[in-house]
C-alpha cells in the first residue's frame, strides 16, 4: 500500500497549504438513468457514446442544464460533465475493465457546479484464485471539471481518491473537489492520487507513475 499524502483529511491540510478548505461550497446529486435518460450520440465496434441528464440549476430552463457524457469501450468507461464537445480525443478511464456507479455528487460554488465526483469499480483478479470478484473489486473516486461554456474544452479528471484505502474518502474527493478543480487547466495541470492509495486502485490511463 503506497501513502501518497497523509490519509487524515485534518493532516492533509495541514500538510498542504495549497488545499485549504475554501469554504461557500455545497453538493447536490443526480444519477444516471441510461434507459431513461441518456441518448446515444455514435455508436462504434465494442463501445458507443451517448449524451445523458445531468444537473439543472433551481428554476433554470432543461436546456441551461450541465449534461453528463458517458462513453464506453472494450468494458471500459469515460464521463464528462459540463456543457463540453460532443466528441474528445482525451481518453480517461483505467487500464482495466471498469464501469461507473450511478450517483454523481456535484460540487457547487453557489449555484453552479465546479465539480463532479463519482465512483469507479475496477474489475481485479483475485491473487489466490485467479478469477475476478467483488472482494477484489478497486473502488475509486473519480474527481473531474464541469467545463462551462466559456470553457468547453476544459473538461477533464482533476484527481482520483481509493475508497477502499480512505476511511474518509468522500470528504476527502470533496475537498479536492473545492480546492483544485476551480482552476484546474485539462491538457496543463496533471490529475493525482490523493490520500492512501491502495493496491486496487488500478491504473488511470491519463496517469504517470
Amino acid at each position: 500500500m503506497k501513502i501518497l499524502i497523509s490519509a487524515s483529511v485534518a493532516a492533509l491540510v495541514f500538510s498542504l497549504p495549497h488545499l485549504v478548505y475554501a469554504g461557500n461550497f455545497s453538493s447536490a446529486y443526480t444519477t444516471i438513468n441510461f434507459d431513461r435518460d441518456c441518448k446515444v450520440i455514435d455508436e462504434y465496434e465494442l463501445g458507443v457514446s451517448a449524451k445523458c441528464k445531468g444537473y439543472t440549476e433551481p428554476g433554470m430552463p432543461a436546456e441551461m442544464e450541465w449534461p453528463v457524457y458517458f462513453s464506453e469501450g472494450d468494458l471500459r468507461q469515460m464521463v464528462r460533465f459540463g456543457r463540453t464537445t460532443e466528441k474528445t480525443d482525451r481518453w480517461e478511464s483505467f487500464g482495466q475493465f471498469n464501469s461507473i456507479g450511478r450517483t454523481i455528487e456535484w460540487r457547487l460554488k453557489g449555484s453552479k457546479p465546479v465539480a463532479a465526483v463519482l465512483r469507479w469499480y475496477i474489475e481485479r483478479e483475485n491473487p489466490a484464485t485467479g478469477e475476478y470478484d467483488k472482494k477484489s473489486e478497486g473502488q475509486v473516486l473519480v474527481i473531474s471539471t464541469v467545463a462551462d461554456s466559456d470553457n468547453p474544452d476544459n473538461a477533464c479528471v482533476v484527481g482520483y481518491v481509493d475508497a477502499r484505502a480512505n476511511k474518509d474518502a468522500n470528504i476527502l474527493a470533496r475537498l479536492v473537489a473545492d480546492t483544485i478543480a476551480p482552476t484546474f487547466e485539462c491538457d496543463v495541470d496533471k490529475p493525482l492520487f490523493h490520500g492512501v492509495r491502495g493496491d486496487t486502485s488500478g491504473s488511470p490511463t491519463n496517469f504517470s507513475e
